[in-house]
């Protein structure tokens, strides 16, 4: 969920990128960082595990819509891979606003794309949110491979729904940017149908105007 910094008029989004091992999660959190000006981001941190590893890092992109008057502040997370590191896939997702799966489009991968679509799943209606109203992005990656599967097979096996997706190259950074854009403002959506920023500030009267409520009418009779 959310959180907002009433101080800095500010709402911190957290978005993870999830899916099967090696299927390039963080690759695309580097070509994102690498490509975010070092003023707007914050370090890049990694949670070590037994042969594997969660990154994540926090970045105020400059050409966001604002939530009510707030700025948006993008909190970007990986999880592992590996179904055994499960228990720190459910605590990564915690708090998200939004997903990206990042699918590996080799044929001989699509079995450890459905069991990681089916586990991001599990994982988010433990957490009471159904996966069809939640803010979801499919990112076709490994494009730049030869003997891929096809867009419309990837779509048939792991996008039922329709929901956005996108071919990417990882390694180079092609389409990367495009699927955060698009995560990005379903998430925003998303914030402003649940009304969990405050309403704006009043903006104060001029000097010398009388307030609403007719509080400037004279007492008395006619």
């Amino acid at each position: 969920m959310s959180s907002v910094n009433l101080m800095a008029r500010e709402v911190a989004a957290k978005i993870v990128f999830y899916g099967p091992g090696l299927s390039g999660k963080t690759t695309t959190l580097r070509k994102i960082y690498e490509t975010v000006r070092p003023a707007h981001r914050g370090e890049m941190m990694s949670i070590a595990t037994e042969g594997d590893r969660t990154l994540f890092f926090d970045f105020l992109p400059v050409k966001v819509e604002r939530v009510g008057d707030c700025s948006v502040r993008l909190a970007l997370y990986t999880v592992p891979g590996q179904v055994f590191y499960n228990a720190t896939r459910k605590l990564v997702l915690q708090g998200a606003d939004g997903v990206v799966f990042v699918a590996d489009s080799q044929a001989e991968a699509m079995d450890a794309n459905r069991e990681s679509l089916a586990n991001l799943e599990e994982n988010l209606l433990e957490n009471g949110i159904r996966l069809e109203r939640f803010p979801l992005v499919m990112q076709w990656n490994k494009r730049d491979l030869e003997g891929t599967l096809s867009v419309e097979e990837l779509r048939r096996e792991l996008n039922p729904r329709g929901v956005p997706d996108f071919e990417t190259a990882a390694t180079n950074g092609r389409g990367v940017l495009d699927t955060l854009k698009t995560i990005t403002r379903l998430v925003i959506k998303d914030l402003r149908a649940k009304r969990i920023v405050p309403p704006p500030r009043p903006t104060p009267p001029p000097p010398g105007t009388a307030p609403a409520g007719g509080a400037g009418r004279r007492r008395g009779g006619a």
